[in-house]
């Protein structure tokens, strides 16, 4: 009895040996099916948002350069040079607004197709009478897009338009759109991207031997070559990937994404390189798992019976200590829980009081001028009172009467910079808002001695806003900058009033200019020492003059400073084209 009790244990061993290695088979099987399909639709959706993006960057380069044409052909300066046929000053006026467009060059020709103006100068004295760019800007009354391939290879993109005086052609500008830069981003990323124009051909490609070719005879130039790798080409894939098509002997995802712009489409191709690896780890490690446990089964069944019940004991031993450490762990965490409910009520008090405190700053930075005016105006009016001047006394008094209601509408106005306000405008002539202004801030100007340049038009300047609140921006302006020249050893400012498409605002210093112009503009960003400034007046600012439909800006002047510009629409005007 007991040699069949032997026997019949060792083929029970036996047959329970067999049904593992069988299940570990098909559990690998199934594994591999399941996450090939899985891993290989994440890296599909992976590369769907890429090209998305990829597709995005090339409308969005092109749409930005589409307009400049627009404002180049409307340029008084270059009509001028056109019709008078001076053109000593265009070369240098292309090169100023390159640095402001962001455009890859720029040229100008006259009627016969010679180039008279251009960023680059090589080009100077060029025919290009001949060219379609040329042709067909010279002939349309739109803007236009042409594609030219070079001789050494690759294209060149570029918007050009006809330049009219009186309704006449007297001229084409031309600017040309860097789309390399999009393929020397391109080069970095693990996929291979070309861009098809409607004929299918190829004119940006992250390999260059595409370019100019169609999709087909591009990936043909990457066959593999040696019998063996066209022998593992038409193996069958063990891991039975979705594959589209073959680069490099590796096969790939395809993907492709319409432009909507003149037919042109985005294809990408993806490496299945991430898929395999993620499948073979999760499978190495069943594999390894399944080892193991067949381990774990010869060394369970080498033992005796008495080994056995030990190791029973000490796994329960070994469970009653995880069950104290599991209870201890659960009493901590409850602990941990009231600690954070505490933290989180604490959190919120100080919210409260960071806003109350957000809120004191803004009104102490905004009523700071009219306090300061105040407070001379009150020793003019006493000094009045005491010479027995009484008629000047009221009229300072009358001049903090209209402070003390320019506080009430500062502090109504407070709420700007925190959303965008809806207040009835009217019209309002900057030329006068500007002057107010240099009459509030007399007091400073004569403390601090500063030099205060005004160029300002004859005639009154109207736009839609509201007086107060353009007053408000451009003491703000001119308070910045006096603090700005406070280590200048002579002091100066410069304001300027222009009036054309627009009307233009310029506030000039010669401090030390502007360190971060990116974050300038945010709520409470200051350069100024602690107690000098809460940086809330030009948020303020820019949210009035994005009210009035406008922009605000900043630079740095190349002679040293900072330069502040307002742009508003001209009463009347069309508010599209001023923008």
């Amino acid at each position: 009895m007991a040699g069949r009790s032997r026997i019949s244990f060792v083929w029970w061993t036996r047959g329970f040996v067999v049904a593992l290695i069988l299940l570990a088979c098909t559990v690998i099987y199934v594994s591999n099916t399941l996450l090939t399909e899985r891993f290989t639709e994440r890296t599909r959706s992976s590369a769907e948002v890429r090209l998305a993006l990829y597709s995005a960057n090339l409308l969005s380069e092109l749409q930005r350069n589409s307009i400049v044409p627009q404002l180049l052909a409307r340029d008084p300066a270059l009509i001028g040079a056109l019709n008078s046929g001076d053109f000593t000053q265009s070369t240098a006026r292309l090169l100023s607004f390159v640095d402001e467009i962001g455009a890859a060059s720029l040229l100008m020709m006259d009627t016969d197709g010679r180039v008279v103006a251009a960023t680059d100068r090589e080009r100077l004295g060029e025919n290009r009478r001949d060219q379609e760019a040329f042709v067909q800007a010279l002939h349309s009354n739109a803007t236009t897009f042409t594609v030219d391939e070079r001789e050494e290879g690759g294209f060149d993109f570029s918007y050009s338009r006809r330049i009219e005086d009186g309704g006449l052609g007297i001229g084409v500008v031309s600017v040309a759109v860097d789309l390399a830069k999009l393929e020397r981003s391109w080069a970095g990323i693990s996929d291979a991207v070309m861009v098809l124009d409607a004929d299918g051909r190829a004119i940006l490609a992250t390999e260059p031997r595409w370019r100019g070719r169609t999709e087909e005879e591009g990936i043909a130039l990457l066959e593999p070559q040696s019998a063996i790798e066209r022998a593992l080409r038409g193996a069958p894939d063990w891991s039975a990937l979705p594959i589209d098509a073959y680069l490099r002997g590796d096969g790939v995802m395809r993907q492709e994404v319409r432009v909507p712009f003149q037919g042109w489409q985005v294809i990408s191709f993806t490496t299945f390189q991430s898929v395999r690896e993620r499948v073979n780890a999760i499978l190495a490690l069943e594999i390894m798992g399944f080892a193991i446990l067949l381990a774990g089964l010869f060394w369970f069944l080498s033992r005796k019976s008495n080994l056995a019940a030990r190791m029973f004991q000490m796994e329960s031993a070994e469970l009653r200590q995880l069950n104290i450490r599991l209870q201890r762990e659960v009493a901590e965490r409850e602990k941990v829980e009231k600690d954070l409910e505490v933290a989180e009520q604490t959190m919120a008090q100080t919210s409260k009081l960071a806003a109350l405190g957000e809120m004191s700053a803004a009104v102490s930075h905004e009523l700071n001028q009219p306090l300061a005016a105040m407070k001379t105006y009150l020793a003019g009016a006493r000094l009045l009172i005491a010479r027995e001047r009484p008629e000047e006394a009221v009229v300072a008094v009358a001049r903090i009467d209209s402070l003390i209601e320019r506080m009430g509408a500062i502090t109504k106005q407070l709420k700007s910079y925190a959303r965008k306000g809806s207040d009835n405008l009217e019209p309002v002539d900057v030329k006068d808002a500007v002057l107010s202004s240099l009459s509030m801030m007399e007091p400073q100007l004569r403390q601090r001695q500063v030099a205060i340049t005004r160029t300002l038009p004859d005639g009154p300047v109207m736009v839609h806003g509201d007086r107060m609140r353009l007053e408000q921006v451009i003491i703000n302006l001119l308070r910045n900058a006096l603090d700005a020249t406070k280590t200048a050893s002579e002091p100066r400012v410069e304001i300027l009033l222009a009036q054309g498409d627009v009307a233009r605002l310029t506030v000039r210093d010669n401090g030390l200019g502007i360190e971060d112009l990116d974050e300038l503009f945010e709520p409470f960003y200051t350069t100024k020492q602690p107690g000098d400034g809460t940086g809330l007046g030009l948020a303020i600012s820019s949210g009035i003059v994005n009210d009035f439909g406008g922009r605000l800006t900043a630079r740095n002047s190349d002679k040293g400073g900072a330069v502040f510009e307002v742009e508003l629409p001209i009463l009347g005007s069309d508010m599209e084209a001023a923008e």
